[in-house]
């Protein structure tokens, strides 16, 4: 059964080219899922080779403290707890020197030190946004994680770097879009353009000149593409938009079968919004 929502929104030209160029995103997350994690094992494989000592356990279970990020600068420090560990100490300057960016931070709230010596995802979390520390494989991560990971690790610099940024930036601009509508000028750099997202007929959608059996597919991908957003967007607390987040939720509230999907994440939102208010009459 065609959902009249999603049959209202498909057929708005902005929306439906926003879903479009998402949809790229999301096949890329999954092309990269499997490189990424071959990649990354190869390299923590390759440091502890040829520095035996990051093989060391953690003698003193040392964690983040807080969700702290380090400059990278001589004076860069790892704040642990309950002491600095020796072992934690050499990955914390391997990870520093593997960094693409000098002046750059380094999210360690995303890792768990003490797994540095034996989990190469947890090394591979240091060079990603914030919000990763839950995180436990390259399966799990966005687009936005791996693409970070590419950037901002060297053991990636044999990929084209600058198209990787460029593919950051255009993520970007498209997650970041308010009205989640994108026009067909910023589309012309995809190739995506012309597939027909139109509901023909109930019960059975055409995309690309291939049969689907209702519009699941698509709602699916649409689904993946906003919990993203709501996810990025009330993770990174220090720089939240908190406007695009309740115009985010205006949206889900419109439409009955997403404020349905998303029932738990628009909780949180109204309890944040409950306390902002309370802040502000104080």
């Amino acid at each position: 059964m065609v959902h009249e929502e999603l049959s209202a929104r498909l057929n708005d030209g902005g929306y439906k080219n926003w879903l479009k160029a998402g949809y790229c995103l999301l096949k890329l997350r999954e092309g990269l899922h499997p490189f990424t994690d071959t990649e990354m094992r190869s390299f923590h494989g390759n440091l502890v080779t040829k520095n035996p000592g990051l093989r060391r356990p953690c003698r003193s279970g040392c964690r983040p403290k807080g969700n702290q990020v380090g400059k990278l600068s001589k004076s860069s420090h790892l704040q642990l707890r309950p002491g600095q560990d020796k072992a934690n100490s050499e990955w914390r300057n391997v990870i520093l020197r593997h960094h693409t960016n000098p002046r750059g931070m380094v999210n360690w709230g995303n890792c768990r030190p003490q797994l540095w010596n034996q989990d190469h995802w947890e090394l591979a979390k240091a060079y990603m946004p914030r919000g990763q520390a839950g995180v436990k494989g390259a399966e799990l991560c966005d687009a936005s994680a791996l693409l970070n990971l590419l950037n901002f690790c060297s053991h990636f610099n044999y990929v084209d770097q600058h198209c990787v940024r460029e593919v950051i930036r255009c993520r970007n601009e498209l997650m970041h879009s308010c009205e989640m509508r994108v026009c067909d000028q910023w589309m012309r750099r995809y190739q995506m353009l012309a597939v027909d997202l139109s509901v023909l007929v109930p019960g059975v959608d055409r995309v690309d000149g291939s049969l689907l059996e209702g519009v699941e597919p698509i709602s699916q991908w649409e689904a993946d593409l906003l919990r993203e957003r709501l996810q990025e967007l009330l993770t990174d607390t220090d720089t939240q938009d908190t406007e695009e987040l309740l115009r985010l939720r205006d949206f889900l509230l419109a439409n009955r079968d997403l404020s349905d999907q998303f029932s738990s994440e628009l909780q949180t939102i109204t309890s944040m919004e409950t306390q902002m208010r309370r802040r502000g009459r104080e």
